[in-house]
């Protein structure tokens, strides 16, 4: 980019540089401190002048709302290669289980923004929207009923940095953007470049959990077993390698490309199985005599932890000057991932098993082969006093699910192992216009920022149906006997753990929008500097709506400032909402059941009551203030109330008789669907300080802490349906108890984020501190409901400079191996499920244990 261009680029609106940016320049002028990044990156930000990095701390000061801005070297100075994991040290707000047992889930898990859903959060990358991936999230996981954006799909070091508005932005983006906007900004050097390798293992003591060390028969002539200290595992090893490389196109452009490789293997945090996996033996005595094999049979026979992972991902930022006054742009992706999940075991005695192909039972794995892919191109310049840039950007996600190790029991002997069980698909295009430019206005402190745009967006959502046997019903019936087809019954239909896609639920659905927005910004005085937003969408399947958004902010003294806004906005139903059809093994109080998701327009949905869905409507408020000092220390207070009317939720999972005979035929004996249920309130303060020590003899150490305080509440139900009166329903609402309290309680109440980095000529160490505060597990069943206890979370990094070209760094992340406690210590009613899974999946920081690793890279 020549100096002209660059020169017009700083002086004016930054809406062609990145969407995000259009919002920090829209809302004022502004000076962001990055935590932990490095010189170069805090150059290429003050060259760009996209949000600005002139003073220590990571948020944007002088911003009316609260910006973060995470540098590329706090990426790097971990021994997490998620990006999801990454936020999640770095962010207090930011919240990221692990669950498992969740179906697809597992291979693409969610993430959270100030305790709402994933799908309230707008992902964009250099500023363009960022489709979503095909994924419905429906088990017991965080971010039940959502679909969100694939963050793991992006490398870390592809990124140069991460934006993350934290604040209602749906006035300036459109839907989703509620709990706030995480922009992802690409490298866009031209030269040089970086390979880097890490390799790692969980090295780790389950807390709470002993070792099984044999098993015997008492003299009642049952199991006995003997138990050792706590279960020592060294599983997980991770094995991830990455490049960068820059390259210049002629004289006038770059070209950067990113790529990645990562092979993890599963982690098991399962508790071994205590119940008698075969049939007894018929022996003339009253209960039978037990099955030798009970003996030396393996019972660590679930696989709770991560599944296996290979992924590839490349991403390419390039960039090229056509002329003074315009420049042709374009970035892309693509990705693969393939997984495993393990599901629940079937022992050899159960309905779901054939012991003539698994005579001591079976577990099924779901795997999971994703294909993403997306492309941008546009062009951005200046044209008689205005900014202009025009982009086109295409994304699709392709999520093919497998069974193996599986069974259709309906088939009996016959049955295949190995299922096609169908294949999810979300594509969408983009296509945005935005002008802006500066007016000269007398009676105003500076010109006035004048920003529009339009956007359209088309969406595609497709389910294809898995190959006949992965659904069908055969003619075996339980315990492999041959049953009638008339008068049955049969086995369960399709493979086990997950059946696929049926013909009838495969569908093809598409809907488009159009948008209009305007955008006005100025200091009013010196010190009042005040934005207001307004945004149009009109969707073809559920209507339009109009948004608006007012900031301010006020300089009080040279060191402090207020800051407020409030905004509306909406999130659209997604279409994976709207068409999603299926039945899979789920469960609910800790016991599996086969229950199905049908689409609220379809018949069975409207049995149950189903309204169809509508727009969520949301109302943003913030006040906050920074203070800025000259002793290199930075403080930011915010606080936030976020307002949602006719949130879309997932419904309770209906069970009773009028349920089981209104599924019959479906392979599910319980049904749920999508509806625009409750309204809710959230509330919350955020803070951010960071602190510069710099010394002469003993190095620099730069310190931030961040902190989050968030409740969530359920202010709204909607009114139980006349279908579930009387009707031989177990419930009596479509929303409540269990599925209510997961919105409630099952994010931390509140989260610290401290951290100190420490340098020294050749010498770099990374101390993370996190502080994650009291959670839920929630149950239907009081007691099997877990508070989760606060716990501190420890990581250490320790790199050297070995030259002025290669590194080495070691570190450990939970570092003390802490766990939170087990499931069985925190429920009154300890179950077989209880106690076979752990610990649970709601922690806010995993359960698979101290993870270490080695890191060596090269730059050139």
């Amino acid at each position: 980019m020549n100096n002209k261009l660059l020169l017009k680029l700083q002086k004016s609106t930054p809406l062609t540089v990145c969407a995000l940016s259009v919002s920090a320049a829209l809302l004022g002028s502004m000076y962001a401190s990055a935590a932990e990044q490095d010189t170069q990156a805090e150059a290429n930000i003050e060259q760009i002048s996209v949000i600005g990095s002139r003073r220590l701390g990571r948020t944007v000061e002088d911003s009316p709302v609260p910006i973060d801005i995470i540098g590329a070297d706090s990426l790097k100075n971990s021994g997490q290669t998620e990006t999801n994991a990454l936020l999640s040290s770095l962010l207090p707000s930011f919240n990221f289980p692990q669950a498992s047992l969740t179906d697809g889930s597992d291979h693409v898990r969610p993430a959270q923004l100030r305790g709402l859903a994933p799908d309230h959060t707008l992902v964009l990358v250099n500023g363009k929207r960022r489709h979503s991936n095909a994924l419905l999230n429906l088990n017991g996981s965080t971010g039940r009923g959502s679909s969100s954006v694939d963050l793991n799909a992006i490398p870390a070091n592809a990124i140069a940095r991460i934006e993350v508005l934290r604040d209602g932005a749906a006035a300036q983006y459109g839907s989703d953007a509620i709990a706030g906007v995480i922009n992802i900004v690409l490298k866009s050097a031209s030269s040089g470049g970086s390979v880097s390798a890490i390799y790692g293992a969980n090295m780790t003591e389950m807390d709470g959990v002993p070792e099984l060390k044999s098993v015997s028969e008492d003299a009642n002539g049952n199991l006995a077993f003997n138990e050792g200290s706590d279960r020592s595992l060294t599983d997980g090893q991770t094995l991830t390698l990455q490049g960068n490389m820059g390259f210049e196109l002629g004289d006038n452009g770059f070209l950067n490309i990113s790529t990645e490789y990562r092979d993890r293997h599963s982690t098991n945090r399962s508790d071994y199985d205590q119940r008698e996996n075969y049939a007894r033996l018929d022996d003339g005595s009253v209960n039978g005599a037990l099955d030798p094999r009970e003996l030396t049979w393996d019972r660590y026979n679930h696989n709770f932890g991560n599944g296996n992972v290979e992924d590839f991902s490349v991403f390419y930022n390039a960039g090229y000057e056509l002329t003074n006054n315009a420049e042709l742009y374009s970035f892309g992706s693509y990705s693969k991932r393939e997984g495993e999940g393990g599901g629940f075991y079937r022992r050899a005695q159960d309905d779901r098993n054939v012991t003539e192909i698994y005579p001591d039972g079976f577990l099924p794995v779901i795997t999971s082969d994703i294909n993403d892919f997306s492309l941008a191109l546009g062009v951005k310049g200046f044209v008689s006093e205005w900014n202009y840039d025009v982009s086109a950007v295409y994304g699709l996600d392709d999520f093919e699910f497998g069974v193996i190790d599986s069974v259709n029991t309906s088939y009996g002997p016959s049955s295949q192992t190995r299922f096609d069980a169908g294949t999810l698909t979300y594509d969408q295009l983009t296509l945005n216009v935005d002008f802006s430019r500066e007016v000269d206005v007398d009676f105003l402190a500076s010109g006035l920022n004048i920003a529009v745009g339009a956007e359209y967006r088309r969406e595609g959502y497709e389910i294809q149906a898995g190959e006949e046997a992965s659904y069908a019903q055969g003619t075996f019936g339980p315990g492999g006997a041959v049953t009638d087809p008339v008068n049955g019954p049969f086995g369960s239909a399709g493979s086990q753990v997950f059946p696929g896609f049926t013909p009838e639920s495969a569908s093809d659905n598409s809907r488009h929008n159009v948008s209009l927005y305007v955008d006005l910004e100025a200091y009013i005085t010196d010190n009042w500097n005040l934005t207001v937003a307004a945004r149009y969408e009109d969707y073809s399947d559920f209507g339009d709506t109009l948004n608006g958004k007012i900031a301010t902010r006020y300089t009080l003294t040279e060191d402090l400032a207020l800051r407020a806004s409030v905004s509306t906005g909406f999130r659209a139903p997604s279409l994976q909402q709207q068409h999603f059809t299926s039945v899979a093994t789920v469960f609910v109080d800790g016991e599996p059941t086969q229950t199905g998701t049908f689409a609220p327009s379809s018949n069975v949905a409207k049995a149950l009551g189903s309204p169809g869905l509508d727009a969520e409507e949301a109302t943003n408020y913030g006040i906050g203030f920074t203070w800025s000092t000259d002793f290199n220390f930075s403080l930011s207070v915010d606080y936030y109330q976020i307002l949602i009317d006719d949130r879309i939720v997932l419904s309770n999972n209906l069970s009773g008789a009028a349920i089981a005979d209104l599924l019959e035929g479906t392979g599910a004996n319980q049904g749920r669907f999508f509806l625009n249920a409750i309204d809710s309130k959230t509330r919350g303060v955020d803070v951010v300080a960071s602190y510069n020590l710099i010394t002469d003899n003993y190095g620099d150490v730069a310190f931030n802490l961040g902190f989050n305080y968030g409740k969530n509440q359920v202010t709204d139900i909607i009114a139980p349906p006349a279908e579930l009166q009387g009707a031989g329903f177990d419930q009596d609402n479509l929303f409540s108890g269990n599925e209510l309290r997961r919105f409630e309680v099952s994010t931390p109440r509140n989260k610290y984020n401290l951290s100190a980095v420490w340098t020294m000529d050749d010498w770099r160490a990374t101390l993370r501190n996190t502080r994650y505060g009291e959670t839920q597990d929630p149950s239907d069943i009081a007691q099997r409901n877990e508070v989760l206890k606060p716990k501190w979370i420890t990581d250490l990094d320790v790199a050297y400079a070995v030259t002025d070209n290669v590194s080495v760094s070691l570190g450990a992340n939970n570092i003390f191996d802490v766990y939170p406690d087990p499931t069985r210590d925190l429920v009154d009613d300890v179950t077989t499920f209880s106690r076979l899974f752990s610990y649970s999946s709601f922690s806010p920081f995993g359960f698979n244990g101290r993870y270490v690793y080695g890191k060596i890279e090269m730059r050139f």
